[in-house]
């Protein structure tokens, strides 16, 4: 390694900041407009918003806000018996106690300390160690004494360049899938929800779609235990709508079991609303876990939803897959593809909410599903939205794919770069031959 690399400690380059939670019995703290991370935001690298939102009152008692370009760790949970989430904020925020805030003293670059942390992923989670209850921590203490050797300024910014560039990558993969994912829900509420074309119709207006496909909706409604709904339409119960499949989860004591090829769902996989497909998982199992357990492989296409636990999570299996029984895979009676399912799950999901007067509902079951009575549309008018949304949803299954092989890249090329193993000279040459 070069000469001019130098020997120090995370602690000797970073501060370290702790969070907090304003009390949840002061609502004026709650329902604001600034993010509020917790473990639950932190799947994608980059994060520009939260579940849970703060006011400014709620800032001035009980958290941090730290803004952008702040690096943060999760150093308390679950998470971290398997994974070390570390995310960098793109908009100021604030943060539980769960996690630390890092910022760059002198001599580091803010750019290339997320990607310093990165390359030392498996050094850290190598330091966590049990807090009770099956909670993973990272001791302060620890995470300030370890060693890092930390490059001169110039080859920091070319480092954190190169990394970037495929980060970058995965961010525009991720910002078309959000409008690609908006596109086909606004398209289902139209037409399923709003029944705009129906209602276009009914007051001789045009539906701005082709004669062929407005003449599948009728031009008037009728009452129903719902209300008004397109003429000839039917109210069913939702489990009468889809074929429901249950999961299961192979004896743990049997290592035969695990750590196969196929990837096992649950609720940690449940992929963020806009990414919709699911294409890998953190656990997986073997083809004698199938045969030895209540799981079964899902095709492509199958809708997950979450029933215990995290109720309500919901994604489009995007490679063959397993679950476990805390959740039910959905496959539509009508249509080949899925999507309409997995829309119509969604919407299931906010009637529950609805029905629950915004509250947490905290299970859903095979009569969860007999009791909601939703709309259904002719077949041919399910299968003419299938078509119509596939080549978005397909365009969303191929990001995920390329934003996978784009972060297996810079997770490969991460700990040679910031041990000084790997050189820029040679990385751009790596690079110029990398597929894209």
């Amino acid at each position: 390694m070069a000469g001019e690399w130098s020997e120090t400690t995370l602690g000797q380059v970073t501060d370290f900041l702790s969070g907090g939670t304003p009390s949840k019995d002061v609502p004026q703290y709650w329902g604001g407009s600034v993010p509020w991370v917790s473990a639950k935001d932190m799947k994608r690298f980059r994060l520009d918003d939260t579940e849970d939102h703060v006011t400014g009152e709620g800032v001035a008692n009980g958290t941090k806000l730290v803004p952008r370009g702040t690096v943060l760790l999760l150093t308390r949970g679950m998470t971290l018996l398997h994974d070390l989430p570390i995310c960098v904020a793109n908009r100021p925020m604030t943060f539980n106690q769960d996690v630390k805030a890092l910022r760059p003293k002198a001599g580091i670059r803010d750019d290339f300390l997320p990607y310093l942390l990165l390359g030392n992923r498996d050094r850290l989670l190598n330091l966590v160690d049990l807090a009770g209850h099956g909670t993973g921590r990272l001791n302060g203490d620890e995470l300030k004494a370890l060693d890092v050797v930390l490059p001169p300024e110039p080859e920091q910014r070319a480092i954190a360049r190169i990394l970037g560039t495929l980060d970058d990558k995965i961010e525009l993969n991720r910002r078309m899938n959000e409008t690609l994912e908006a596109i086909a829900r606004a398209l289902f509420k139209s037409w399923f929800v709003d029944f705009y074309p129906v209602r276009a119709r009914a007051d001789c207006r045009d539906t701005g779609l082709p004669k062929s496909l407005a003449d599948f909706f009728p031009n008037s409604f009728e009452n129903s235990e719902l209300g008004e709904i397109p003429r000839g339409w039917q109210v069913q119960p939702f489990a009468d709508t889809v074929e429901i499949i249950g999961g299961g989860t192979p004896k743990t004591s049997v290592a035969d079991y695990w750590n196969g090829d196929i990837p096992w769902f649950s609720v940690v996989d449940a992929p963020t609303e806009s990414d919709v497909w699911v294409v890998d998982t953190e656990k997986k199992i073997t083809g004698g876990g199938i045969v030895n357990s209540s799981t079964r492989v899902l095709p492509v296409g199958t809708t997950i939803i979450s029933a215990r636990g995290t109720v309500g999570r919901t994604a489009l299996v995007g490679v063959p897959m397993a679950m476990n029984q805390s959740c039910y895979g959905l496959r539509g009676k009508v249509g080949t593809h899925g999507s309409f399912t997995y829309f119509a799950a969604r919407e299931l999901v906010a009637s529950l909410q609805q029905r629950a007067h915004g509250s947490v509902f905290d299970t859903i079951t095979r009569d969860t599903l007999i009791g909601v009575p939703v709309v259904t549309p002719p077949p041919e008018l399910i299968e003419a939205f299938e078509s119509r949304v596939a080549p978005a949803m397909g365009r969303t299954l191929a990001a995920l794919f390329n934003s996978r092989a784009l972060t297996i890249l810079r997770d490969a090329l991460l700990p040679k770069l910031i041990s000084g193993n790997l050189r820029i000279k040679n990385t751009k040459r790596m690079m110029r031959v990398t597929p894209a």
